[in-house]
């Protein structure tokens, strides 16, 4: 049987297929595991780095679900919600142990407020606090636009759980144990509608390669490491992301050659003083987003659902 009040509880059971989600009637999602953190290691700096993989999870699953009514069929629809539901899990777990790591990130409600601190972070944080890479919070576009931005979303997100499986950090090894189960559906997933589009009708095969001229520009800015990503592979903790671009090409260069169109070329989108999403520097999109995701929670602060 399975505790629905314990998020973690199906995280470290491998034959679960439970989801998680937000809310006020779920317990703290790491009761129970061992959250004992080196002592070679950073709190502050595993905090943000469990932010910013939370972040890009959270607002991933945000745009996903924008879909729910408006998909081409149904069993799509179901599809994209499911894998919105995992990376709300994802974010779930990962927001709550950047609290147990440092508190300190977690934005002040008020002393009486129930609101977990997962929950905390993901709805009362301001747009600069957010640390996610521009590629999730973009406008979802058509379809073959979010088919091709989750390709290569989950294609880099996989390599980096696969490496992160052997994190001396427990809750995020644990978390990328099961990540990389649910991240290989999804890139697989992805990939099928990327082939199909590239060869299929004349029309499918122009908004693939739209779509793939209007994602490509956010790709590099994935591979670029913080000072954070730095200091915590150099302590077996995190990823250097950089170590991750060599796998995430071959596995692209493969998908589109099967859908019989080219690796796109064009510009990168810029760093705006040197800083980008994962410095709390985003696009115009991401205020409408926020305002969307976060305005029932800011509404009633005091509220339990």
């Amino acid at each position: 049987m399975i505790d629905h009040d314990n998020a973690y509880q199906v995280l470290v059971d491998e034959d679960s297929h439970g989801q998680w989600a937000f809310g006020t009637s779920f317990d703290d999602p790491l009761a129970g595991v061992d959250t004992t953190v080196p002592d070679d290691v950073d709190l502050h700096a595993l905090a943000l780095y469990c932010c910013a993989l939370g972040d890009d999870a959270l607002l991933s699953a945000q745009r996903l679900a924008e879909w729910n009514t408006r998909a081409p069929e149904l069993e799509e629809e179901v599809a994209l919600a499911n894998v919105g539901l995992d990376l709300l899990g994802q974010a779930r777990l990962l927001l709550a142990r950047a609290a147990a790591a440092d508190g300190t990130v977690v934005p002040h409600i008020s002393a009486t407020s129930p609101i977990p601190a997962e929950d905390a972070l993901a709805f009362f944080r301001d747009e600069p606090s957010f640390a996610n890479v521009h590629l999730v919070e973009l406008d979802n576009g058509d379809f073959a636009q979010t088919m091709v931005r989750l390709l290569v979303f989950a294609t880099w997100r996989l390599a980096l759980f696969a490496r992160l499986r052997d994190s001396r950090d427990p809750v995020l090894a644990a978390v990328a144990h099961k990540g990389v189960k649910e991240l290989t559906y999804h890139r697989d997933y992805a990939a099928r509608w990327v082939v199909t589009l590239g060869c299929g009708t004349e029309e499918s095969r122009r908004r693939l390669l739209d779509g793939l001229a209007f994602v490509w520009p956010y790709v590099d800015e994935l591979f670029v490491p913080t000072t954070t990503d730095i200091a915590l592979a150099a302590v077996g903790v995190g990823v250097d992301p950089r170590d991750l671009r060599e796998e995430f090409d071959a596995v692209l260069a493969q998908v589109l050659k099967a859908a019989e169109v080219e690796l796109p070329q064009g510009h990168t989108i810029g760093r705006v003083g040197g800083r980008a999403g994962r410095d709390g520097v985003h696009t115009e999109a991401m205020g409408y987003l926020l305002a969307e995701m976060q305005s029932v929670a800011r509404a009633h602060p005091e509220g339990v659902w």
